[in-house]
């Protein structure tokens, strides 16, 4: 049996929960299911289903807000057959495409009903997304084809019955503007095409800067939703972010593209300037323009339109770029073609114009003038046109008067314009003449007539303030201005409509406005226009009319939740516009209301629209509240209303942590507060399942128990007997009407801990060694552990016990047993409830005495499997792969010991290896070994990235891209790649190197300098480090207009000429093509220009005007156009022209060795003198010798310049007018100094050298040469390093080997000094015979076999191994020689009873080892022979007188040996700061114009004064002054606190270990018989030519005569 109960959720609730008595959610019972429309299926129903009250709670979504709807309550009847009643069915269903649908189909009836679904007729096809629910039908992911009629057919036995209803799956609305990228310019249409998928039916609508678009003149909408959007004739404003909308119901859509206008207006890049022709010349004038749209060009010739004919043609030609040239071609010019040009350029984006004057050569005169109307008050310009060349002036005349003769009027003499500012008419209108001085005595006179017209003149009014009803009557009068004069008036810019019954009347020279009944339609701008000959004058004023305030919004008793925010609504309208006061009267009484403070603490705030915010509202907020509404006009209104506060269900009080004992009572209440009634409900979270569950009161083991106490509810929740799933987290939740709280109790279910898990950790003869692992603790700390043993034959209570444990402990040892004897042993856990129950028992015999096992490292088979003698292993390894596809490769080797070990080498890097191992014995080799992986160490990429290629995007941006190295290259995890740029500049310096890093194989380089030569490249790195650099690219960024020039001066140089000076852009941003120099008299209009070519920096501008102001600015011009403007400066010129120097302080910048000039132009009249100063502390004439000189034109130049020529350079200018002076700061470039050379890293086959830079000279580095040589060659290896290293890494070197390196940095003027040549030494030394090995395995009659195993390789493989071996009475050597040492070899045939000299050499790239032995074979019986017999020494024999002498000799040749060498000391002591430089830089300096080796003697000079020290586990102890320093063996400088740095490096192997060798190289003595042990070996040399240096080589040479003495 079914039943269904149907709830209605409100608007804006999602969240619904069906509860029953006592509050328990029947959603978590399996026979309960909520539908997504709020209806409640009861499956199954069962009799006691009637004992419960059903109610629905829903939960705003937002808000959170809880409502609850009335109890109900089920009667269930005992069952009886009926046919099937629907109770839940459907007529229309809508969903989103994708989304999750449900069509609900229950009916109730005896039997159970069955169902079946038809779509649009037909029997539902089978479909993994359709699934029959207990409730209807279940569709998953809806589709659009899923749209149709549906029919659910239910029926039993009994009857049949049927619910039909239609779905609609909707496709999600999807909008897409094209084209993504527009950009247009000013001037241009712009077409915009909006597509929408999802709907053929929607609304569309067009946003432009979250503006909506309406169409207009300029803007059309077609297509049937208006799709399509086309705007003509952009303005600027109109760019931005265009956004189309589409709606349709619920749903909406969007989409944008960004619209860029670049600005169209014209621009004249180029154009013809003033020039004088002779007649019949050819005459061509052309206008280069820039504009978008094209631009139209047109021509005038003073003001008219030039004529097209046989002579004059006109016409234009497009460039590549789009451009307009225009061309104005006169053939045969005459007299009448003079005057002044002027080409307009127009398009929809502005115009622009450029004129100049063009003279042809003839009887000058001047073109008849037309009579010419001008407007009074305003500016008034009257032109003569002279025509013909030359002329001498231009002058007018007024009623035979020269003007001007007042302040209003402006004559242009070198034009023949005629300016009249503030035209009267009284005053100014007449006939005005123009004449025109032809030839001396002769003139030419022209005349134009004036009229001025006055405009009207409107007396300004204003309305007064009005209130609806009144009558209005304002006057329009014109006071001034020519008749006839006609009068209309305008509302807000348009004609005012005859429904506003407005009335107008017109009478001669004034116009009135009349309303008879103001209404709020009348509020607006008013215009009176007055209109005659002259002009249209304008003025307005604005209506207002007042309106007396009424609501909007009325205040309505309403209803707030504790803590929640509610407004109070309030709004009223009215003009002007109202304002809204409130006011409060607590409680439920007699209203006294009080004003509100508002904005206190924010809690209370009055929003826009008039109402009140109540943010948290409290108790207290409950009462009355009055909005009054007023504006000053009329009476105010207000309106009262109540406010009554409710009270969600609160929890005030309630337990936070609970103890109980298992099996025990425990009780939790909670405490609730808030509008009656309210309902307690109490959780347990399940830690699992992550979610909370209903206890069920009347479930076993718990009881609620609810109460009322005062204005609060008491839950008691009961539970009895606790268990140990209770421990966990309850929640106490109260819910009323208008929300819900809940708290958190933890309850804690304490007992007894549970054993522990024991296990043999490790047993001997007499001891157990145990471990354990603790399990549940009862929830309360362990306190100790108890251990009990016993012999197996006996009981547990005779049992041995440790009792308490410490708790911290998880082992422990059990002693003083038996051996070979069976225990049990078992344990017990306690705190503070109690003890556990006993552990797992353990049964264990402890071992026999006087047997021990011993622990094994891995080695050659167990014995019984070895089956036989084990003779050799091959070990075989191959790269990992996942099919096994590459082949091993195998190493054999000799068995010698039970363990053995061997190297791999020549492995790839961060490659993972299989490793397997085979023993064999003389039968042939047994099984391999199970695989053993490995992986070698990561490192840095060994080759750089492939295929860098790089693209110019724009000025300011480069786009790379390049391919990542192959994995064989990358050796490791590639982390990444590094982006080293630095820009070329022009003077050959380079930028700053900076560096960028990215994961991605591209990357666009943004920020850089336009038109700039930039050089890249490209590593990837791992963990390891820096991977190798790509090959250097170069591309330079695009090209732009340049910047403002670097600076700019105008000088006069007399009366008519001015010299201009500029200095070039400091951002050239391209190639300059030229300058335009731009000369005005009325700035910013552009009387001429004139176009300089790019390499020059002066331009003399002639034919000015003499006191007359001119204002000079200059561009630069590339090929993508004029760059910006200079500043303006202004000149005058003069006859007593002021000294002035047109060259620019700054500094100068010269390789040395080169001659240079320093500039110093001056100008002025009468031309100044120049004089040059130096400063040197105080400035001085500069010296002037055969090197250094002044020219003529003031420069000061010097040859062959030197450092010391740099410095401050002041040139001076002056004449009888002024002075002026510049300095100029001259800086020599030198080759850069030596940087500082250090080792950084070694390994067996590399050494890592850094640096750091010296002094640049003056120039940026270009690159480093580093060489590098072995000790004992002459041959040196040369490197090309980028200026953006600091350390080089050089690989493929020898093991073992010292090596010498030197580092010469370069610059623009080239290399510098050569580095201190440093030595190092790469990993490895010579081989040695370890003392712990034995060289012979076995002896015999005839065979010896030698153990070779003994000879260690010193870190550096083995290149060749001698081996040669003689009788003792033979001189005759076998040898045999092997390029590879193996770890045995066998001599053979060998005679009996002999004794032999054995010699064995092993030799690897670090040197050579000999060792000697000698041997003795067995006889036929194997017994030893006698050993070999000592020469006996012979008594001394007297010595004749000869030896005698020589004896005497020798000795004085030492005693007077070690005196000179005395003297010489002391010598060198007082001599040292004399002979330092020329000693030390004779010992350590190679020549830089040779990079060879020093000669011989210089080698032995180096060698006699470096001191190479075999330092086994000693230490190296160098004095100076005061000053002690020690360096360990790991150490490989030696720093002093002084200015002198020393460089330990180890040096060449020792050749002899006994003898003091030329190169004074010692060696440590030891004992015979004992083995050589890698010693740490220094070479010391100074690094820096300094007194200290000096000092310290003294004491040197005192320690070696200390040697040499004993």
């Amino acid at each position: 049996m079914k039943s269904v109960l149907t709830g209605t959720r409100a608007a804006g609730q999602s969240k619904l929960h069906v509860t029953s008595r006592n509050s328990c959610a029947k959603s978590a019972r399996p026979r309960f299911l909520i539908t997504s429309t709020g209806a409640l299926y009861i499956l199954d129903v069962q009799k006691e289903d009637e004992l419960f009250n059903y109610r629905c709670m829903t939960r705003h979504r937002y808000t959170s807000e809880t409502r609850q709807s009335n109890s109900a309550r089920l009667f269930v009847p005992d069952p009886t057959n009926s046919a099937p009643a629907i109770l839940d069915g459907f007529e229309k269903r809508e969903v989103m495409a994708s989304h999750r649908v449900e069509l609900p189909c229950k009916a109730s009836g005896h039997p159970a009903p069955k169902y079946r679904w038809l779509k649009n007729n037909r029997p539902l096809e089978s479909d993994s997304r359709f699934r029959q629910s207990a409730t209807g039908l279940l569709i998953e992911r809806a589709q659009p084809s899923d749209t149709g009629s549906y029919v659910c057919e239910v029926w039993n036995s009994y009857g049949n019955a049927e619910v039909i209803g239609r779905l609609t799956v909707k496709e999600p609305l999807k909008v897409v503007v094209s084209p993504r990228k527009v950009k247009g310019s000013v001037g241009s249409q712009v077409s915009l095409t909006c597509s929408v998928t999802g709907s053929d039916e929607y609304e569309l609508s067009w946003y432009r800067n979250g503006d909506k678009i309406y169409t207009g003149t300029n803007v059309r909408m077609n297509g049937i939703n208006k799709e399509n959007l086309v705007m003509d004739g952009m303005a600027k404003s109109d760019g931005g972010e265009y956004q189309c909308f589409a709606r349709k119901a619920k749903m909406s859509a969007q989409d944008f593209v960004q619209v860029i206008l670049e600005d169209g207006t014209p621009k004249i890049l180029s154009a013809f300037s003033e020039k004088v022709v002779g007649p019949n010349e050819f005459v061509s004038l052309m206008c280069h323009v820039k504009g978008t749209p094209q631009p139209a060009v047109t021509w005038t010739l003073d003001d008219d339109v030039v004529t097209k004919d046989s002579r004059h043609r006109v016409g234009h030609s497009i460039t590549a770029e789009g451009n307009v040239v225009s061309y104005l071609n006169i053939s045969h010019t005459q007299v009448r073609d003079s005057g002044v040009y002027r080409c307009t350029c127009n398009n929809s984006a502005g115009t622009v114009s450029y004129q100049a004057r063009i003279n042809v050569r003839g009887p000058a005169d001047i073109r008849p003038m037309k009579n010419l109307t001008a407007i009074a008050g305003r500016v008034m310009y009257i032109h003569c046109h002279v025509i013909g060349y030359p002329y001498y002036s231009i002058k007018w005349f007024k009623n035979s008067n020269l003007l001007p003769f007042n302040d209003r009027q402006r004559a242009f003499e070198n034009n023949g314009t005629l300016k009249l500012l503030n035209v009267q008419k009284e005053l100014d209108e007449g006939e005005y003449s123009c004449h025109v001085l032809v030839q001396p005595q002769l003139f030419k006179n022209q005349s134009v007539h004036i009229t001025v017209k006055v405009p009207p003149f409107i007396q300004p009014f204003e309305f007064p303030r009005y209130s609806i009803g009144h009558r209005v009557f304002v006057p329009c009068v014109v006071r001034s201005g020519d008749l006839p004069i006609s009068i209309t008036w305008e509302k807000d810019g348009k004609p005012i409509n005859a429904s506003l019954g407005v009335t107008i009347d017109n009478i001669d020279f004034t116009s009135s406005m009349r309303i008879s009944n103001l209404q709020r339609v009348h509020n607006g701008t008013y215009t009176c226009i007055a209109q005659n000959d002259a002009a249209v004058v304008k003025y307005q004023s604005q209506l207002i009319v007042r309106v007396p305030p009424r609501f909007k919004v009325q205040p309505q008793d309403q209803d707030g939740i504790y803590g929640k925010s509610v407004i109070l609504n309030c709004s009223a309208d009215g003009e002007p516009r109202p304002t809204i006061e409130w006011k409060y009267s607590k409680g439920a009484g007699v209203p006294q209301f009080q004003p509100i403070a508002l904005n206190s603490g924010f809690r209370v705030q009055l929003l826009g629209n008039g109402s009140l915010l109540i943010k948290h509202v409290l108790e207290e907020d409950a009462g009355y509240y009055l909005c009054k509404v007023s504006n000053d006009v009329g009476a105010d209104v207000s309106k009262s209303m109540y406010l009554n506060v409710k009270i969600p269900a609160m929890i005030t009080s309630y337990p936070n942590n609970s103890l109980a004992t298992k099996g025990e009572k425990i009780e939790m209440s909670c405490k609730a507060h808030g509008e009656k009634p309210i309902m307690v409900r109490w959780e347990k979270e399940v830690e699992k399942e992550k979610q909370s569950h209903m206890i069920n009161p009347d479930m076993w083991r718990h009881t609620v128990a609810v109460k009322n106490v005062g204005d609060e509810v008491v839950s008691t929740l009961q539970i009895y007997p606790t268990m140990r799933e209770d421990s966990g987290f309850f929640s106490c939740h109260a819910i009323n009407s208008y929300g819900e709280d809940r708290g958190i109790l933890q309850l804690t279910v304490q007992e007894p801990p549970e054993p522990p898990k024991v296990e043999i950790r490790e047993v001997k003869e007499r001891t157990i060694a145990l471990r354990w692992t603790m399990g549940f603790d009862g929830n309360s700390p362990i306190t100790g552990y108890d251990i009990e043993c016993k012999n197996k034959t006996e009981t547990w209570e005779r049992a041995r016990r440790t009792r308490d444990v410490s708790p911290t402990l998880y082992q422990a040892t059990i002693i003083e047993l038996h051996p070979s004897s069976t225990y049990n042993i078992r344990m017990f856990a306690k705190n503070h409830i109690g003890d556990s129950e006993p552990s797992n028992e353990l049964t264990v015999t402890t071992d026999e005495a006087g047997l021990a096992s011993k622990h094994h490292h891995l080695q050659a088979p167990l014995k019984h499997l070895q089956n036989g003698v084990i003779r050799g292993y091959q070990v075989c390894h191959r790269e990992h792969s996942i099919n096994g596809s590459h082949q091993f490769v195998c190493i054999s080797m000799e068995a010698t010991r039970e363990t053995e070990s061997l190297s791999l080498n020549n492995l790839k890097k961060f490659t993972e290896y299989e490793v397997v191992v085979q023993a064999s014995n003389s039968a042939g080799p047994g099984p391999a070994s199970s695989e053993v992986r490995a992986t070698t160490m990561e490192d840095v990429p060994s080759r750089a990235p492939e295929k860098v290629v790089a693209t110019a995007a724009s000025p300011e941006s480069i786009s790379l891209s390049w391919q990542t190295p192959s994995r064989e290259a990358l050796n490791g995890v590639l982390q990444g790649f590094r982006i080293i740029y630095w820009a070329n500049l022009l003077d050959g310096e380079l930028g700053e190197i900076r560096n960028v890093t990215t994961q991605k194989a591209q990357l666009e380089l943004e920020g850089l300098e336009k038109y700039t030569n930039y050089s890249i490249q490209v590593l990837a790195f791992t963990r390891a480090g820096d991977g190798v650099r790509s090959d250097q690219i170069y591309i330079r960024t695009k090209e732009d207009v340049p910047g403002p020039p670097g600076g700019v001066k105008a000088a006069a140089a007399s009366s008519s000429v001015v010299y201009v000076s500029w200095l070039p852009p400091l951002k050239l941003n391209g190639v300059i093509r030229k300058y335009t120099v731009f000369c005005s008299s009325s700035y910013p209009t552009v009387v001429s220009e004139f176009e300089v070519a790019p390499d020059e920096f002066l331009h003399r501008v002639h034919n000015l005007s003499r006191n007359r102001k001119y204002s000079i600015w200059v561009m630069a011009v590339t090929a993508a156009g004029r760059g910006n403007s200079s500043d303006v400066i202004t000149v005058e010129p003069l006859a007593k022209a002021p000294a002035k120097i047109l060259t620019f302080s700054g500094t100068v910048t010269t390789p040395w060795m080169r001659d240079v000039v320093l500039p110093c132009r001056a100008v002025g009249d009468p031309p100044p003198a120049i004089k040059w100063l130096k400063e040197s502390g105080s400035p001085a004439p500069a010296v002037i010798d055969g090197r250094r000189s002044i020219h003529g034109n003031g420069s000061f130049v010097i040859k062959t310049v030197k450092a010391e020529d740099s410095g401050y350079y002041t040139c001076v200018a002056s004449n009888n007018w002024g002075t002026d002076e510049i300095i100029l700061n001259l800086q020599v470039q030198v080759p850069p100094d030596q940087p500082r050379l250090t080792v950084t890293k070694t390994t067996t086959t590399s050494i890592t050298v850094s640096w750091i830079p010296g002094d640049n000279g003056g120039s940026s580095i270009r690159g480093y040469i580093l060489q590098y040589s072995e000790d004992n060659s002459e041959k040196w290896g040369s490197i090309s390093i980028s200026p953006s290293e600091r350390s080089y890494r050089l690989e493929n070197l020898n093991c073992g080997t010292w090596y010498k390196f030197t580092l010469t940095a370069q610059n623009a003027v080239g290399p510098g000094r050569i580095s201190e040549i440093i030595e190092a030494k790469t990993h490895g030394k010579e081989p040695q015979f370890s003392k712990e090995q034995e060289l012979f395995n076995s002896i015999n009659g005839t065979c010896v076999k030698l153990n070779l195993i003994g000879w260690n390789d010193g870190g550096c493989p083995i290149t060749s191994f001698i081996l040669e071996y003689r009788p003792l009475d033979s001189p005759v050597w076998t040898k045999v020689k092997r390029t590879s040492l193996t770890k045995s070899f066998n001599l053979l045939d060998l005679q009996e009873a002999t004794w032999y000299e054995l010699q064995m050499k092993v030799s690897n790239s670090a040197g050579l080892a000999e060792k000697r032995v000698k041997f003795a074979t067995l006889n036929y019986d194997g017994s030893t022979i006698p050993p070999l017999v000592k020469t006996p020494v012979k008594g001394p024999v007297k010595k004749t007188s000869n030896e005698g002498m020589k004896m005497m000799v020798t000795i004085s040749c030492i005693l007077v040996g070690m005196v000179l060498l005395f003297v010489l000391l002391m010598v060198l002591r007082r001599r040292r700061r004399e002979q330092r430089l020329k000693r030390l830089r004779g010992l350590f300096v190679f020549s830089s114009s040779k990079n060879t080796r020093p000669s011989d003697t210089m080698n032995k000079q180096q060698q006699t004064l470096r001191m190479h020290i075999d330092i086994p586990r000693a230490q190296l102890l160098i004095e100076e002054r005061d000053t002690m320093e020690t360096v360990g063996e790991s150490k490989k400088l030696l720093k002093t606190q002084t200015t002198d740095q020393w460089t330990l490096n180890r040096p060449h192997p020792p050749v002899s270990v006994h003898t003091l060798s030329t190169d004074w190289r010692l060696g440590t003595p030891r004992v015979a018989g004992s083995v050589d042990k890698e010693s740490d070996s220094y070479s010391v040399s100074p690094s820096q030519d300094t007194g200290q240096s000096a000092t310290l080589a003294v004491h040197l040479e005192l320690l070696l005569g200390s040697f040499l003495l004993a």
